[in-house]
């Protein structure tokens, strides 16, 4: 497995090594060494599964209390992952960086504490899992805007699709108005 710096270097891709054959394929989705040698510290204390509908948004969500890391990845379908640096203290902050999951690429994103995350449904659903860093906590959950012009994230084929949102994700905030970490 690899891990590749995107251009927020705490936010990291995982490129694993797939071994596959006619009878299928196997590949290793986490090692906490190579988290270890990459200085990411982070117990994971905390797996979660979602399945999403094409065009369900997501997010983007962060704990202000109790951050959470997230290792995230796609079992099927596919999705555009977002991360978006709410340290306020941060040289990248308001900052966000997007890949694509899906069942064919395999990969993997680190999300760590102190950014907001989200993902769009880009297929007909998907099937998305994440390790987290620590509890779900709701009480301290913040949603930034998904759409905040400040941030100003380019979501893939978002005038083809019919964004689909909670309401708890249209009240999203402005990043100006938003809590932030330190």
């Amino acid at each position: 497995m690899q891990l590749i710096t995107t251009k927020i270097p705490e936010v990291m891709l995982l490129e694993p090594k797939v071994f596959g054959d006619e009878r299928g394929f196997f590949l290793e989705t986490w090692r906490a060494s190579l988290f270890t040698e990459a200085g990411i510290a982070d117990n994971f204390v905390q797996d979660n599964h979602s399945r999403s509908a094409k065009g369900v948004l997501r997010g983007l969500h962060y704990q202000l209390h109790q951050p959470q890391g997230k290792l995230v990845r796609v079992l099927n379908g596919e999705i555009f992952d977002v991360a978006v640096d709410m340290r306020r203290s941060s040289a990248t902050f308001g900052q966000w960086v997007g890949e694509y999951l899906n069942d064919q690429n395999k990969r993997a994103l680190w999300v760590p504490p102190g950014f907001a995350h989200g993902f769009l449904v880009l297929s007909e659903s998907a099937d998305v899992c994440y390790k987290c860093t620590d509890y779900y906590a709701p009480q301290h959950e913040c949603s930034l805007l998904w759409k905040d012009p400040s941030v100003g994230i380019s979501w893939p084929q978002i005038d083809e699709l019919s964004i689909q949102l909670s309401l708890k994700d249209q009240r999203g905030l402005l990043l100006q108005e938003a809590p932030t970490y330190g």
